[in-house]
């Protein structure tokens, strides 16, 4: 099984990320076809990050708003905290398309903000790889990434600043974020995320040793990728792997992504328009 509750088989997002390099650092380049083809592909799914289906039509059953209202307010405007999301996102997908076969589950943080304007808190993307739930064994997996976006010509150094930031995922915030995480598992659901996944790598002693992997993620406009790889690591990490994703035209892309999503409603489509494993 490799889909999770937004519905999207992850080994169809396999090849958006062919490896142009793995080390120092790891470079993906993605093709034109495939980030033009992301409008279509990943609107409902883009949205199923912020809201469910069911959440969608419940609130919209008990607020008399419309479906379109409902989405509105919850996805991001044009700008830097949308840049950022799709970042986070398209890390999401990175992991989880670098583990299929294996499941990946993982919560769509994107659902928990308190302002649709700001970022979500805490560690940027954490999943969970257990090939053999619900037995806790030595392969368990928790997957992190701090996440960091450049779309357009400025002063950011995303692949600097994630690096820094990815060290603060390893030494506490990871740790802050699975307790978190645990305290919103108690109030409302969190999609396929129970509390027994969090349980097993928040109490770690009392299972058997899981692995972490960290990731420093930058996502760059491929124009303006060459010129930010001057600050790309020259030597490999053994406590985390530097990744670098250049999207074509990315803004214009996001936004794009972001347009469909404000359409996806249930009343319209129910399921992603998904090409063949491999195409494209």
């Amino acid at each position: 099984m490799t889909t999770d509750d937004l519905g999207f088989d992850f080994r169809h997002a396999a090849p958006w990320f062919p490896h142009e390099q793995d080390a120092p650092y790891v470079l993906v380049r993605v093709s034109d076809d495939h980030a033009k083809a992301w409008s279509t592909v990943l609107g409902v799914t883009v949205r199923r990050c912020y809201v469910s289906d069911m959440v969608l039509k419940d609130r919209t059953t008990a607020t008399g708003a419309t479906e379109e209202e409902i989405i509105a307010a919850r996805l991001p405007d044009p700008g830097a905290t949308m840049a950022g999301d799709f970042g986070e996102i398209l890390a999401y997908f990175y992991q989880a398309a670098k583990e299929s076969p294996r499941n990946v589950v993982g919560p769509k943080k994107w659902r928990l903000k308190q302002d649709r304007t700001k970022p979500a808190p805490h560690s940027d993307v954490v999943q969970f790889v257990l090939p053999s739930w619900p037995e806790a064994t030595e392969d368990d997996l928790v997957l992190c990434a701090e996440v960091k976006t450049k779309s357009t010509n400025g002063g950011s150094t995303p692949i600097t600043s994630a690096i820094e930031d990815c060290t603060k995922d390893r030494t506490s915030r990871l740790a802050r974020t699975l307790i978190w995480l645990r305290e919103r598992a108690l109030l409302e659901p969190l999609g396929d995320i129970q509390l027994a996944h969090l349980d097993r790598f928040i109490n770690a002693t009392e299972y058997p040793t899981a692995q972490k992997r960290f990731r420093a993620v930058a996502v760059i406009c491929a124009s303006l990728v060459e010129e930010e790889l001057i600050d790309a690591p020259t030597l490999t990490s053994p406590d985390y792997t530097v990744v670098v994703i250049a999207v074509p035209d990315l803004r214009n892309i996001y936004s794009s992504i972001f347009e469909s999503a404000r359409k996806s409603t249930p009343s319209v489509t129910t399921t992603a328009v998904l090409p063949e494993v491999g195409s494209l």
